[in-house]
């Protein structure tokens, strides 16, 4: 499986995915997906908002015990955020069906799509669809870099986009969904554990930072003159990563845009997203606050005027505890319990049904990029974990 999947938008270059939303590589992916619910015989069916679903059991039964994660990418990407949790589904499944046990509850195996929000800039549009967290309003707004919109795209894949939107009567199915995931941090690695179980995920959000300044000339405008964006930009930068070390929390200026993005000219707009995230609440407020406060007065000091929009914001996330606690009693109760500052699928479907999430060791910490990896005997180790998760809740 893994090797089938790993080909797919990986860019040669770079060597990370460009697996976007509603692009070829996507439904690559897609494709991918459904050959191997198909191979096992699986009742495969996409919902409104597109997310893939392959049923093992009656779907309409209810109380259904639900695993799996997406398989877009980040702007190049690593190879495991994301399809380790898919792969590992199915292989899990394998092994359940090896070990000849019986299922007292369906079984469901799912791909979310735009997790990433790499496209459009949301993060988990088709989970927060499902769950009614996202307006077909506020989706019809949304727009990628190409001035595409998400209906537009959509269309274009084959899918229709008139259906979106919340989804309670799928996810009055969903008796319990685990999502494993690649770890994204170095927890697992420093306690030597191959895998962990999620307590919680870290309130985020992403801000978007307009510094609007005046475009001249780089070469005859006096320093005395210009109003350059660029030097509150990159003030703020600076000031996002002071206000995260003193707080104990995360901020980082990921994504720029510049107007006109000339070499011999000051800009006339620069754009900047930033992400942060934090333990709690209120510590993020602090960070928004104190990185806010430092852009206006770098701005008014350079003559530049700012606007501040919030795109997404997150709270903080406790999985259920009932079934946190389960997943540590079926796997041992020495099993690592830990936070994590990503988001999740698992996370915005927290709001409509219980969840919980297992984390794979990586050893050097680093996702979001080529050189993401987990050792395959952790992975291994992953799917083993899985399945006994899943015996334990499904096969009762």
């Amino acid at each position: 499986m893994w090797a089938d999947l790993a080909p797919i938008g990986r860019h040669a270059d770079s060597g990370g995915y460009r697996r976007y939303a509603w692009t070829g590589a996507d439904a690559d992916c897609r494709a991918w997906f459904r050959a191997q619910a198909e191979a096992r015989g699986l009742a495969y069916e996409t919902d409104r908002n597109g997310n893939q679903w392959a049923w093992l059991g009656d779907p309409l039964a209810g109380d259904a015990v639900v695993t799996g994660s997406h398989l877009d990418s980040v702007p190049d990407g690593g190879a495991f955020d994301g399809p380790l949790g898919v792969v590992s589904s199915f292989a899990a499944l394998d092994e359940l069906r090896a070990r000849g046990v019986e299922f007292t509850r369906p079984l469901a195996i799912t791909n979310f799509g735009d997790e990433e929000g790499a496209r459009f800039g949301l993060a988990c549009v088709g989970s927060r669809l499902a769950a009614g967290q996202l307006t077909k309003e506020k989706a019809y707004a949304l727009r990628d870099a190409d001035g595409i919109s998400l209906p537009e795209a959509m269309a274009a894949a084959g899918y229709d986009p008139e259906a979106i939107g919340a989804d309670p009567e799928r996810l009055a199915r969903i008796g319990a969904f685990v999502e494993l995931h690649v770890e994204q941090g170095r927890a697992l690695d420093l306690s030597g554990d191959a895998v962990g179980v999620a307590s919680s995920i870290w309130p985020h959000g992403r801000w978007r930072y307009d510094f609007a300044g005046e475009a001249n000339h780089a070469g005859t405008t006096r320093i005395a003159d210009r109003r350059d964006p660029m030097l509150p930009y990159a003030e703020t930068v600076l000031a996002a990563r002071r206000e995260a070390e003193l707080a104990g929390a995360v901020a980082t200026f990921g994504k720029i845009a510049v107007e006109p993005n000339g070499v011999n000219a000051i800009p006339s707009l620069v754009r900047g997203w930033l992400d942060a995230r934090a333990a709690d609440e209120v510590t993020l407020d602090q960070v928004i606050g104190g990185v806010r406060q430092a852009a206006l007065a770098h701005a008014e000091r350079h003559g530049v005027e700012l606007a501040v929009t919030r795109e997404s914001f997150t709270p903080v996330v406790e999985f259920q505890h009932a079934l946190r606690d389960e997943l540590t009693r079926i796997l041992g109760e020495k099993t690592p319990v830990l936070g994590t500052g990503a988001g999740h699928d698992a996370g915005i479907l927290s709001a409509s049904v219980p969840t919980a999430m297992l984390f794979v060791r990586n050893p050097t910490g680093i996702s979001h990029s080529p050189a993401e990896h987990a050792a395959e005997d952790d992975c291994t180790a992953g799917v083993l974990a899985l399945a006994d998760v899943l015996e334990g809740l499904a096969c009762r």
